[in-house]
């Protein structure tokens, strides 16, 4: 029985990119609908769980995305409502890739550090989709977790994001100037850059001097690069005491988790793939590649 993978876009034209990563992750047919609303989640849904028996429907899986996270939580809460048992298949939410992308950083943080508890990580630019995941991930960890913002408001509304959808407390700080960036790096351990592609946010100067960072990961790979002097390939290079880990340093991982967890949607019909599920099978990767 052919594997067929429902993909549901918010954007107007689904992402190429992800019927690809699907198609090499072991799906025969994607099915894919771009501008999706709430209000077509329902019959969408409805149409693959009754074309198939219960007892078949793990050949059938729900891949959510597009460029809009918020619009792809609503989705992703839409499809799961229009589930009941047995009728149901396995869901994944990673609107533009903001979870795999996060997860991928967060797990590399977590292999090179080990244990994060009571370390200070400063999250540059934590309001978008990928810095707040990454920030849940890593308070729940038991890192000290920070987000900066360049207005006030919007850093208080992801703090309180980020606290009610992980259940974690993290701080937010206002960065509109780069004199600024001493005083939020003083004790971190860890500075992870999701900024803006082509906008540099830390000098090579500025970090460097940071006397207690140990990493420092950018996850821009358009020039100016985000954290000048780390390279898009770094993956765990050693620059002036830190190890450093640029864009292809951690996509290169983030593709595989992302084949990876499409691959395992195939596997039963009732998995739902968010931020915490991803990062699961991001760290089975991490020790079957160790074992």
């Amino acid at each position: 029985m052919r594997k067929l993978l429902l993909q549901l876009d918010s954007s107007r034209l689904p992402s190429v990119f992800d019927q690809i990563v699907a198609y090499d992750a072991g799906a025969d047919i994607v099915m894919s609908y771009g501008g999706i609303t709430e209000g077509d989640v329902r019959d969408l849904i409805h149409g693959c769980i009754f074309t198939r028996g219960p007892k078949d429907l793990h050949n059938t899986a729900v891949w959510i995305g597009g460029n809009n996270m918020s619009a792809g939580e609503q989705l992703l809460a839409m499809a799961q409502d229009a589930l009941f048992e047995p009728f149901s298949v396995s869901l994944m939410l990673d609107s533009n890739g903001s979870n795999t992308t996060a997860v991928a950083a967060v797990v590399k943080i977590e292999e090179t550090l080990g244990d994060l508890d009571g370390k200070k990580v400063v999250i540059l630019a934590g309001t978008g989709p990928v810095g707040q995941r990454a920030a849940g991930l890593l308070a729940h960890d038991g890192a000290r977790v920070t987000i900066t913002s360049r207005k006030p408001e919007q850093g208080e509304k992801a703090r309180q994001f980020i606290s009610a959808r992980f259940n974690v407390q993290v701080e937010a700080f206002t960065l509109n100037d780069p004199s600024q960036l001493p005083a939020v790096l003083d004790g971190a351990d860890v500075l992870l850059n999701s900024g803006p592609a082509g906008v540099q946010m830390v000098p090579q100067a500025v970090w460097k001097a940071a006397k207690s960072l140990k990493i420092a990961v950018d996850l821009n790979a358009v020039p100016p690069l985000g954290i000048e002097g780390v390279d898009v390939n770094d993956a765990g290079e050693k620059r002036n005491g830190i190890l450093v880990f640029g864009a292809f340093g951690v996509g290169n991982f983030k593709t595989k988790l992302h084949k990876a967890c499409v691959a395992r949607l195939f596997t039963r019909n009732d998995l739902v793939l968010d931020a915490e599920a991803i990062a699961d099978i991001a760290r089975e990767l991490v020790k079957k590649k160790k074992s």
